[in-house]
């Protein structure tokens, strides 16, 4: 899979649908046949995966040490409320209204694609979010980047 972009402004219907935005619905080829999974973000936001990419991080998870209680409550909060969305004729997605609940989205959202997710923030707390830019930039970006080894252009 090819890694997600953009960022987009949604809002959600009164019932709580959400419609994917076509160019975002493009990028999700296979979304049709074999749907996608949300659950909490680390934030208080929400994350939607592609089913595949979601089996691969559950796969990861039930790697884990089941014995030791930090693998137990991690594996506990990460899932919790995780939830299968498919689109229905429209190409909407129906989302879960407890998620929506602990994210605090109300009916205006922004779905910023990072990789292979993408990140579901009620649009005040990504607003929020974005405001509060490291005041050096460049500083972040040597200090989590810099040691790589690899030249990017830009």
């Amino acid at each position: 899979m090819s890694h997600l972009i953009g960022e987009f402004d949604c809002k959600l219907d009164a019932k709580g649908r959400l419609m994917v935005p076509s160019g975002l619905k493009k990028q999700l080829p296979l979304v049709d046949a074999e749907g996608l999974v949300i659950n909490r973000g680390f934030e208080k936001h929400l994350t939607i995966y592609s089913k595949a990419e979601w089996d691969k991080i559950t796969e990861e998870l039930a790697q884990l040490n089941p014995y030791e209680k930090k693998n137990r409550e991690f594996i506990r909060y990460f899932t919790r409320g995780s939830s299968e969305l498919s689109l229905d004729a429209s190409g909407r997605v129906l989302m879960p209204k407890a998620l929506l609940e602990y994210a605090g989205i109300g009916n205006e959202v922004v779905l910023s694609c990072q990789f292979n997710k993408i990140e579901v923030w009620a649009k005040e707390a990504y607003e929020v979010q974005m405001d509060d830019e490291p005041e050096n930039f460049a500083n972040l970006a040597e200090e989590v980047m810099g040691n790589k080894g690899r030249s990017v252009n830009g």
